[in-house]
């Protein structure tokens, strides 16, 4: 029996910030899957090797974790004011599914260096050394997020001595700001859905916990860590490799889901694995990273593990960092109050792989907090180029 043959497209596989993924220029994409559905889901599910029963991805671009399941299509803005339209789909490993549902901070740092690359940026806004101001459109959350990509003789500066805890090796650093980075989207309402500060959310078998769930960034529900067992210096094998923490978790996620409005009823949350994501808190403590490197209570403002697809991050994802800038700069939250409380304009915070500093400036506008922007550096770098194959009859 005759079998179709392979089909190849134009691919970049690309490092941002402590993620990885295979970015796509949208005209690149065979027709079918230059639309939003079905045939566009499963060209990606194949293209990344999902899903994939073993958990391991073996037959795709995957690296069987959430940081590395992940693509990314870009095309030019059909906004004026904008370079790019960025769409992310977050790929589920075990499961035949991709996530439309939000961001990722983290690729974001790619997002304007893959654009200047690929012809995405007019010409003559690209200087020949400096920086590429790149404006780029989210379109699955309708922000503008800037990134300001170093170049020097005309071409995107990759290499360089900034360090990102979570990255083995230095870079040429990328700022990135999201502007306005409170949801105000259909399913995100403001940038508090419940409309306080601190909640308290019942989530059965567990109890009624303090939690501060904020759409910024990414949706987050913030809990505090002593308030389920842990100290806040845990590192991945600590939750991954305990199944009974991995339901605990996902049922807070569940139920957070519930509370934000971003789901009708918790069985909906099986399918929507990227939002909300689920961080617990706790006061600054010593621990040391993944990599054996300490981290000194004196150096951070409070410690913050999150949970990305089910698992515990082995960094922290760049929206849920941008979560972590907003509500630190807000009075009274759970991420404020772990760091000391009071008004801030910047916090660092201590993860599984090192720290990581993000800024964020809140006010009072009519009663309500309002974030203008939110700032990080990351970095980013090109892997791979050329093009990626799939069975022509994947999709």
């Amino acid at each position: 029996m005759p079998h179709v043959p392979q089909i190849k497209i134009p691919a970049t596989y690309m490092r941002g910030g402590t993620s990885k993924g295979v970015f796509f220029r949208l005209q690149d994409l065979p027709e079918r899957a230059q639309v939003a559905g079905e045939a566009r889901d499963k060209l990606l599910l194949r293209v990344i090797g999902s899903p994939d029963p073993y958990g391991a991805q073996i037959d795709g671009m995957g690296g069987a974790t959430s940081s590395t399941s992940k693509t990314v299509i870009l095309a030019k803005s059909a906004k004026a004011d904008h370079d790019v339209d960025y769409m992310f789909g977050q790929v589920s490993i075990d499961k035949a599914f991709v996530d439309w549902s939000g961001n990722c901070g983290n690729l974001t740092a790619a997002v304007g260096s893959f654009a200047i690359s690929n012809g995405l940026v007019n010409a003559a806004r690209i200087p020949k050394d400096g920086i590429c101001v790149v404006r780029i459109w989210q379109t699955q959350i309708n922000k503008t997020i800037i990134a300001h990509v170093p170049i020097t003789n005309g071409q995107v500066q990759e290499t360089g001595d900034f360090e990102l805890d979570g990255v083995t090796f230095p870079a040429a650093e990328v700022q990135i700001e999201f502007l306005d980075p409170a949801e105000d989207g259909d399913e995100g309402g403001s940038m508090f859905p419940t409309g306080n500060l601190v909640d308290d959310l019942e989530v059965p078998g567990i109890g009624t916990l303090k939690a501060t769930m904020i759409n910024a960034g990414i949706p987050t529900v913030f809990i505090n860590a002593s308030e389920i067992g842990y100290t806040g210096t845990e590192l991945r094998e600590a939750i991954n490799g305990d199944a009974k923490a991995l339901e605990k978790f996902e049922t807070i996620r569940a139920y957070g889901a519930l509370r934000m409005g971003l789901i009708k009823d918790v069985s909906e949350a099986a399918k929507r694995q990227h939002t909300p994501k689920v961080a617990f808190v706790a006061p600054p403590t010593s621990y040391k990273s993944s990599s054996g490197k300490a981290v000194d209570a004196k150096d951070v403002d409070l410690n913050v593990r999150a949970l990305s697809m089910g698992k515990l991050h082995h960094a922290m994802m760049g929206t849920a960092a941008v979560a972590i800038g907003t509500a630190a700069a807000i009075p009274g939250t759970l991420v404020n109050l772990a760091a000391g409380g009071g008004a801030r304009e910047a916090v660092r915070f201590g993860h599984p792989s090192g720290t990581l500093r993000v800024g964020a400036a809140a006010v009072q506008e009519n009663g309500q907090w309002v974030v203008k922007k939110a700032i990080m550096s990351r970095s980013a770098r090109v892997l791979m180029e050329g093009n990626v194959r799939v069975p022509g009859d994947c999709f």
